[in-house]
């Protein structure tokens, strides 16, 4: 399987670099390929989904270890921006890549709404964090647009954490809190968000893209969300949608294909996600980064800013909704 990580590129960490694939610079348009990363939030992401770790029980072994990451820079600035993610999405979509995760959110745009209305057209299982409490209102996009899995947080206690946007649209969650992952250029660092969530819920996709190659993108969501545990109220609920993730069941429970004529499946499929404005996780290295560039653990990822954001936001999402009733 090949993840594709829309984030701030992927430097190759010792524990990640047998799985990284040559990728893409959305965000400048250089012939950079992706394999750097001067703020280490993507490669702390990739290596949760894909860490093949160094051998000897040593370093870090993502969820799916055998999975190839894609590294798709998407932010030059920290800061998320529609058209550049719509790109990032698009040039993905390109590349065959399975699973694109995002773990970081823009303001609406109609040019990312195409994106990922074609990527979700090819089958394609698009999974992004639903925020942070600690920056963020609401969930935003890309996990508001239909299809897209949206992805909450679990704290240590496998419970909703207070730290992750709660909303009727969240989905699904997994942890989030405490999670540790590797950090440019061979270091380790611990951070608290559902950006890691997200990268969690990627690599089960990919596990179950693999177990199942026959199903189809909405039945691999549907499968993570029907055998997600019910952690909060009976049903789904607006801290973490239908439950926890839980990776062995997904693999291996039974669970009816979503028939298009069907009204309510066994559990409602996870086709629509809401608003969400990720931010940074705090990052607290084990040690301190090693020289090159910015610390790996300035996570100043997809910033969206102020007050002249929100007015943006308002003025985009009501040309949004009126674009929206004209469609079919």
């Amino acid at each position: 399987m090949t993840v594709a990580v829309l984030d701030s590129g992927i430097y190759p960490h010792p524990d990640i670099k047998k799985n990284l694939l040559a990728g893409s610079d959305q965000a400048s348009r250089s012939n950079k390929d992706g394999r750097s990363d001067t703020d280490g939030h993507g490669t702390r992401m990739a290596a949760l989904i894909a860490g093949h770790g160094r051998g000897s029980n040593q370093g870090i072994q993502g969820i799916a270890p055998a999975a190839k990451v894609l590294p798709v820079i998407i932010t030059s600035d920290g800061r998320g921006h529609a058209d550049i993610m719509a790109r990032g999405v698009a040039w993905a979509s390109s590349q065959k890549a399975q699973i694109i995760n995002i773990s970081g959110v823009a303001g609406p745009g109609f040019e990312l709404q195409d994106a990922v209305e074609t990527a979700l057209a090819a089958d394609i299982v698009i999974v992004a964090a639903a925020g942070n409490t600690s920056s963020d209102a609401i969930i935003n996009y890309p996990a508001a647009f239909d299809g897209v899995l949206a992805v909450g947080a679990t704290g240590r206690n496998g419970k909703y954490s207070p730290s992750s946007v709660k909303d009727e649209k969240v989905q699904i969650c997994a942890p989030g809190v405490d999670i540790i992952s590797a950090q440019p250029p061979n270091d380790y660092g611990s951070a608290t968000g559902t950006s890691d969530s997200t990268a969690i819920v990627s690599g089960a996709a990919a596990l179950i893209r693999a177990q199942f190659p026959q199903l189809s993108a909405r039945d691999v969501v549907h499968r993570l969300t029907a055998t997600a545990d019910d952690i909060g109220p009976p049903g789904r609920d607006n801290e973490c949608g239908f439950g926890r993730l839980n990776i062995v069941r997904a693999l291996t429970a039974k669970v009816s294909p979503i028939e298009d004529d069907q009204a309510a499946p066994e559990k409602p499929t996870a086709t629509t996600s809401a608003p969400s404005v990720i931010r940074p996780e705090i990052v607290v290295p084990s040690s301190p980064p090693q020289a090159e560039g910015k610390p790996a653990s300035n996570t100043t990822f997809l910033l969206f800013g102020g007050l002249a954001g929100a007015v943006a936001i308002a003025g985009a999402l009501v040309a949004f909704a009126l674009r929206q009733r004209r469609r079919p």
